[in-house]
């Protein structure tokens, strides 16, 4: 019970942290997105403002310790390998973030206005996360087996 409440606190304040901030609008981040015309910084500082609390958050009770406040045990990737499949990501991450002004954790936020575009956005990306976990770890896996077997 302690694990969905502090979940749900979490959720609640990453969301009304979107919505102060008026990254939930897709003209603000485009206009943070854009740097060659009237480029909007003010999401700049709402990083900035989000690093100053999560850093030493991080330091003081993730890194040292190794689990969340919640008790969930925290692991950390040694992977630090720049590979074509996350360059790839990035990129159709930030082609699409750029394209329509929004990222997934400011849509989900604002599913609650009703929008349609909003709803079809989730729906393509969760259709696009389907689309990943199914076919193309599939297609990678068979390949890499195609390699190792030779």
């Amino acid at each position: 019970m302690l694990k969905l409440l502090s979940a749900l606190i979490s959720g609640l304040l990453f969301g009304m942290g979107m919505i102060i901030s008026n990254m939930i609008e897709p003209t603000k981040v485009i206009g943070f997105l854009d740097v060659t015309r009237q480029w909007d910084p003010s999401l700049a500082f709402v990083i900035l403002g989000a690093l100053l609390v999560f850093a030493p958050c991080y330091h003081l009770f993730i890194k040292q310790r190794n689990f969340a406040l919640n008790g969930d045990k925290i692991s950390f990737s040694r992977n630090t390998n720049i590979d074509s499949k996350l360059v790839i990501g990035a990129m159709l991450f930030g082609i699409g973030w750029g394209l329509v002004g929004l990222c997934p954790g400011p849509a989900l936020t604002s599913i609650g206005s009703g929008s349609l575009y909003l709803l079809l956005f989730i729906i393509s990306m969760s259709i696009g996360m389907l689309l990943v976990d199914r076919v193309f770890k599939k297609i990678t896996i068979n390949f890499q087996n195609q390699i190792f077997d030779q």
